[in-house]
């Protein structure tokens, strides 16, 4: 998959591609079906997407909302067969483009595209003043297809960023897997941390969460994959996700997964973690003995509900 930002100067090969066009937050189960109605066997399959998302440039004091990162977003485009991936940068210029000028400017003559997707609730242009019918009816008139996707699960339970969101917050992570098709994951660089965990006797590889939603905090049974490096491959284990009450409390939450019968240095490795199945919530427990004991206890279980699957 080719990574394009921007909309001009564009080679002949990345232009006259079959397009699904939103924020593609999470690549949930309604982001596949709008992809999949835009592939063509005679054209290249393309994601116009907005960095950063729209919500971040005109909330930006907002709380950070986003399911993935743009390179756990861009991975995952990759895995389902997506060619082009067109990165429109968001700020002031394309957020100030009327509908048509848009439609004009940015789909017809920059990414010269042949056919567009959208979703039924697709909303474009300054203001969010174009909806996907008017879309449409700017295509007939440029020169590309539209197809609007009708929503999945229907207009009172349609799958949405939101409704994920919402689970994970609840510490519902099959509800959310649900939703998007594939278990949440939390994706980044292991980074050195306190090596609390080496010290009790589960090391653990932890992930920032900076920039995403943070899911409710707690311990999960996780799916992990190691992504790079000498150890690259799949793993079961136990995360933690929170502040670490135990030891005072963190300003920021934080990701750290014990991986099962793993033994090695995962430091700067690229690393996924898929949350499985809620199993508790983050405590404080008296003294170390008491939570190394706890620890144990929430690998059998997550060992338990991994092997249920």
């Amino acid at each position: 998959m080719r990574t394009i930002t921007g909309w001009s100067g564009l080679a002949g090969s990345e232009r006259g591609a079959s397009v699904a066009m939103g924020n593609f937050d999470g690549v949930h189960r309604g982001h596949h079906a709008v992809i999949d109605a835009a592939r063509r066997d005679d054209m290249p399959l393309g994601v116009v997407t907005f960095e950063p998302h729209p919500r971040a440039h005109f909330f930006p004091d907002t709380p950070p909302f986003r399911l993935m990162s743009r390179t756990a977003r861009a991975n995952r485009l990759a895995k389902i067969g997506v060619d082009l991936l067109y990165e429109l940068p968001f700020g002031p210029e394309l957020a100030g483009l009327a509908p048509r000028a848009f439609a004009a400017e940015v789909l017809a003559q920059g990414l010269g595209v042949g056919h567009v997707v959208v979703g039924a609730d697709f909303r474009f242009g300054a203001g969010r003043a174009g909806t996907a019918d008017q879309l449409r009816a700017l295509g007939d008139e440029l020169g590309f297809e539209v197809t609007i996707a009708p929503l999945v699960g229907g207009p009172e339970a349609a799958v949405s960023s939101t409704a994920i969101r919402a689970a994970l917050s609840e510490g519902r992570p099959r509800d959310a897997a649900a939703m998007l098709g594939h278990w949440h994951r939390i994706d980044g660089t292991v980074e050195h941390g306190e090596k609390r965990g080496r010290e009790l006797g589960f090391p653990t590889a932890n992930l920032s969460l900076k920039g995403l939603h943070v899911p409710r905090y707690g311990v999960y049974a996780a799916r992990v994959d190691v992504l790079d490096g000498p150890h690259a491959g799949s793993y079961d284990g136990a995360a933690s996700l929170g502040v670490r009450p135990q030891f005072g409390g963190d300003e920021a939450p934080n990701l750290e997964t014990y991986l099962f019968d793993f033994a090695g240095d995962l430091y700067g490795a690229q690393m996924s973690v898929g949350l499985v199945a809620f199993l508790r919530p983050e405590q404080r427990f008296d003294g170390v003995d008491a939570l190394v004991a706890q620890m144990g206890r929430d690998c059998d279980a997550a060992r338990r509900a991994l092997a249920a699957l």
